[in-house]
């Protein structure tokens, strides 16, 4: 990437495009593992949600205190921006936020709903479950989450290599076997190298 993105016309393009796809609310935009964002289509939600979710019951065991003081302001008033957010949720400290918010987009509990540049930049965060209720009330065991990812990852590359589906999908890599090797045994992959798995139409063995 170049060192000013703003004033390159490229990757300018490239965080507009991502901003249009964001607003118009049909994909999931957030992090799941690291510092790395991704898009999620609404199909694919109740397998990543059945992976990554954080139920009810399990915030205030699993989520830290800042990260339920920001979930908190939201289930009240729907969406803010994130100067507001960080205000009125007591989480002042930047570092500390962006840590809360990350929490929260892993377990699908926010989402960035909206993208503002003036005055200031700033994200506007709303409830996942106010966007996407449907998708993320469907309940699939863990078991079939890995298989369908793998599937739908697959049928989409044509192959998959050593580690391949793990990083692109923030999964962990004995998982990312498990959903592989479950595609081979239903006859829709092939497996020809170790951690290197094939669509079975493709391959020519």
């Amino acid at each position: 990437m170049p060192r000013n993105v703003q004033k390159d016309p490229e990757a300018n393009l490239t965080w507009t495009i991502k901003d249009k796809i964001l607003r118009g609310g049909r994909v999931h935009y957030g992090k799941l593992r690291g510092s790395r964002s991704i898009f999620i289509r609404r199909g694919l939600l109740p397998y990543f949600n059945s992976l990554f979710g954080i139920t009810r019951k399990q915030e205030t065991s699993v989520l830290s205190m800042p990260a339920q003081n920001i979930l908190k302001v939201l289930r009240n008033e729907w969406e803010m921006a994130t100067r507001d957010l960080r205000s009125a949720s007591g989480v002042k400290d930047r570092q500390t936020f962006n840590k809360a918010i990350d929490e929260l987009q892993r377990g699908f509990k926010v989402i960035p709903s909206e993208v503002v540049y003036k005055p200031l930049f700033s994200y506007i965060w709303s409830l996942a479950e106010s966007r996407f209720p449907d998708e993320l009330e469907t309940l699939v065991s863990r078991e079939q989450a890995l298989n369908e990812i793998a599937r739908v990852y697959l049928k989409g590359a044509g192959m998959t290599l050593r580690g391949e589906l793990a990083r692109a999908t923030g999964i962990s890599n004995p998982e990312a076997g498990m959903g592989n090797w479950a595609l081979v045994d239903e006859g829709f992959a092939t497996r020809i190298a170790p951690g290197v798995y094939c669509l079975k139409e493709l391959d020519g063995g």
